[in-house]
């Protein structure tokens, strides 16, 4: 056993669809979010940037002495985990891996659409993880630049995301994938108006939920679970606005989170 809290961080807001996910199969864990909203979005920004980022969020976590970090943001399991991951004595896992397990098993037809942010979709990661398990399948990657300030804006299922998810998803669905990835953990906040436009047929894997089953399985294994819980369960941090975080963050948990959320200075990690 080990009641040491998990870490969870993301970008912004959009983690906290994997933390949702994370707190439902392990509802004894405590955990710690940390949504870096003063410098949202990483998906447009240089792989130089985005592993600056990443190395000081892993920092800000492994202060609270935590058991294992989760990075619950497409763009940096993307593009920094493989660099970082011998950079520090602490298990980091990303949304990258489980969410293409999932993937190659649920396509029927070997045809795979691929959402994502632009340096998701530039560092090939999922295509490169996919034909790993099945070189036959065919993969279709689409870089969905206006869904993070979608959501973190809350266009959830306004006629704005409408517009915009046909504008991106009409080459996909053109493919004809029967299986589509939401490479992003802002993406699920998205899902009815994707599905609605890409059509019941097409199966959406949550890349936030499937790290969350990841983590039961490989706390079963290793023996990782919580004896116990914290008083304070769950704390949540930002780099910016308290306020915004607060009450879109609610949406995304379905659970209140007033008076839980503490504004912290990111650069000094």
């Amino acid at each position: 056993m080990n009641n040491k809290r998990i870490g969870v961080f993301d970008s912004g807001l959009g983690g906290l669809t994997a933390v949702k996910q994370i707190m439902q199969e392990l509802p004894n864990e405590s955990i710690i979010y940390f949504g870096d909203t003063g410098r949202v979005p990483y998906g447009t920004r240089s792989r130089e940037t985005i592993l600056k980022y990443t190395r000081s969020d892993i920092r800000f976590l492994k202060s609270f002495d935590v058991k294992i970090i989760v990075i619950a943001c497409g763009t940096a399991s993307s593009v920094s985990l493989p660099q970082i991951k011998s950079e520090f004595d602490i298990p980091i896992v990303g949304v990258v891996d489980a969410a293409v397990y999932q993937a190659v098993r649920t396509t029927k037809n070997k045809k795979i659409g691929i959402l994502g942010t632009p340096g998701t979709i530039k560092s090939g990661s999922y295509e490169k993880l996919i034909k790993e398990y099945d070189p036959q399948i065919q993969t279709f990657k689409k870089a969905c630049p206006l869904f993070v300030p979608l959501v973190e804006n809350g266009h959830f299922n306004t006629t704005v995301a409408k517009l915009v998810v046909e504008e991106y998803l009409e080459e996909v669905r053109r493919e004809g994938v029967d299986t589509l990835i939401l490479g992003c953990t802002h993406y699920p906040l998205l899902k009815d108006v994707i599905a609605e436009y890409m059509g019941e047929e097409v199966t959406l894997i949550d890349s936030g939920a499937e790290v969350a089953k990841y983590l039961k399985k490989k706390f079963d294994a290793d023996m990782l679970h919580s004896e116990q819980t914290d008083e304070d369960q769950y704390k949540y941090y930002v780099s910016d606005s308290k306020e915004n975080f607060e009450e879109l963050g609610g949406i995304f948990l379905e659970r209140e989170i007033n008076g839980q959320v503490e504004k912290i200075d990111i650069e000094k990690y």
